[in-house]
């Protein structure tokens, strides 16, 4: 066992903090931010289709038109270095061809298996059921938020998912289509101004059990 690997994980998991306020003067730049995105992709997606899809709001317009939305938690979006909206788009088979060709390219997959898989993966999804396909992609969706905020942390920033703000308006008040994309989760990032608290946790003695 990897002694100091294991110790960088716990405090990664253990310290983190849900933060409401941060210093407003740290900024996070697109290519720091990019990095943290692309980690929070390797988490896992039903049938690899990758549903996530991210609207990192960090200018003040941008933030103005989030503000109303998300009235309950000002604070986070006043302070924070980007509010990031995590959103799981119901199309995201349009993206198979490519990911599966990509697959294929990079030797992953032999040519034969991608078109086997893709001529399954098409019937299923010409008759997935909309709110299965709905149900999968806020699975997914979770996955990789989670994953954000184990990277955001690894980086040396602080998060807070919040699910109070109006998940019905937040598509079209950036222009995005609301039958299409489904609202998961916005998370807060940046630098915190305080050291939050921790937050108590039931033992798994009660959440688990073994047959």
């Amino acid at each position: 066992m990897n002694t100091t690997l294991v110790n960088n994980f716990n405090d990664i998991v253990t310290g983190r903090r849900s933060i409401r306020y941060y210093d407003p003067s740290v900024k996070i730049s697109k290519e720091e931010m990019t990095e943290i995105l692309n980690k929070a992709t390797m988490a896992p997606s039903s049938v690899n289709m990758q549903p996530w899809r991210f609207l990192v709001m960090e200018s003040d317009e941008a933030k103005a038109t989030l503000a109303p939305l998300a009235r309950f938690n000002n604070s986070q979006v006043e302070t924070s270095s980007a509010m990031i909206a995590v959103f799981g788009d119901l199309n995201n088979f349009d993206k198979g061809e490519e990911i599966y060709s990509k697959a294929v390219e990079l030797g992953y997959m032999p040519q034969d298996v991608k078109e086997q898989m893709m001529g399954r993966l098409t019937a299923h999804f010409d008759t997935l059921d909309p709110e299965v396909n709905k149900e999968t992609v806020l699975i997914d969706g979770g996955l990789v938020s989670m994953n954000l905020m184990l990277a955001a942390r690894a980086h040396g920033y602080d998060t807070c998912p919040i699910g109070g703000y109006e998940k019905d308006k937040i598509s079209e008040a950036f222009g995005l289509d609301k039958d299409r994309y489904v609202p998961v989760m916005l998370i807060s990032i940046g630098k915190a101004a305080n050291t939050g608290y921790p937050s108590v946790r039931l033992p798994v003695e009660e959440v688990a059990e073994w047959k």
